[in-house]
């Protein structure tokens, strides 16, 4: 269940709306967790979204529309997940009362996220201080500068301290949204949420946040079609020279390319894929351990007992007691 709900009612999850806040921010946020999912097929709503403001009017960035009609800021007091979108004008100060609602939504236990550079004013309101966080990779240097005490990873993609999470930038919001998803309600729901959204249905954290794309020296060198053909062969023995050879390239192209089009490793993405498979696995209600660990390549049950705690935190009970097929709220058998 996500943090501070219950199974009684949807987990609330609250948008703070500033003076000059990215539209498509706060329009993630909508999207992932104010939208009904009835192809999901579940019994009732997993989030609530409301959107809170410091002003009963607010001007979006650039001025591209006002704002109006949304709760003031009293509104995160009942929310277990406070949403803070970023904003282009990050040096100068957020307001107190602004602050103050982050710091008293995060001192009651509530989940904190930024998207972008909403980092900032997590940073401002001192809940970064010693913790690792991720913002836009073109405002990392006047962060360090604003907010030395805060360790900044600049190329990922989010960063997920448990409580407090941080998205890179804007694109980086659905990626910390369906990762909240997939933490929250694992990973088939998860992915569900991303095919409807035809989007990417998992890109690890600690990707790469600012991927270069040169003109490539060959017609074609996407990666799409090699990565389809070993999702359908996860349970098969593949090595990463597998891939290299499917690929009729050396290993070391190969890990070029996936480095420059997926900012990741062959071998970190393929272990990624195969735990993924695991908890869907786990999900859909195949309890033995073995048979989980062939079925996703991952060979044993003792390697898949680590690979799933250092993904997911949780040992293969613990995610079926959480994820499994008799979660109240996944669909009715």
């Amino acid at each position: 269940m996500p943090q501070g709900s219950s199974h009684s009612r949807p987990h609330r999850v609250a948008v703070i709306v500033d003076e000059g806040t990215n539209p498509f921010e706060v329009g993630v946020a909508t999207e992932l967790f104010g939208l009904p999912r009835p192809e999901l097929g579940l019994r009732g709503p997993l989030y609530e979204v409301t959107l809170c403001a410091p002003a009963s009017g607010v001007r979006m960035n650039h001025g591209f529309f006002t704002l109006t009609g949304v709760p003031g800021l009293d509104a995160v007091d009942g929310a277990d997940t406070v949403v803070v979108p970023g904003r282009p004008d990050n040096v100068v100060p957020r307001g107190a009362d602004v602050l103050d609602a982050i710091r008293r939504s995060h001192a009651r236990g509530a989940r904190v996220v930024s998207f972008c550079t909403g980092s900032f004013a997590l940073a401002e309101a001192g809940l970064l201080d010693g913790r690792r966080a991720a913002t836009h990779w073109m405002w990392t240097d006047t962060f360090r500068e604003l907010h030395p005490r805060v360790l900044l990873e600049p190329d990922v993609l989010f960063v997920d301290e448990g409580d407090i999470l941080t998205a890179a930038g804007s694109a980086a919001a659905l990626d910390l949204g369906l990762h909240l998803w997939r933490r929250d309600h694992g990973a088939e729901l998860a992915n569900a949420v991303s095919r409807r959204l035809v989007f990417a249905s998992h890109r690890d954290g600690g990707q790469r946040q600012f991927v270069e794309r040169p003109v490539p020296d060959v017609p074609d060198e996407s990666l799409g079609p090699l990565l389809a053909w070993a999702q359908e062969r996860l349970g098969e023995p593949l090595a990463v020279a597998d891939l290299a050879a499917r690929a009729a390239v050396s290993p070391a192209t190969l890990h070029r390319r996936f480095r420059t089009q997926l900012g990741t490793t062959p071998l970190a993405w393929l272990t990624g894929e195969r735990v993924a498979l695991a908890c869907r696995l786990i999900e859909r209600g195949e309890e033995r351990l073995d048979v989980v660990a062939a079925r996703s390549g991952l060979g044993t049950a003792a390697n898949l007992r680590a690979r799933l705690r250092r993904a997911t935190g949780l040992s293969p009970s613990d995610y079926r007691r959480r994820f499994g097929p008799r979660s109240p709220l996944l669909p009715a058998p």
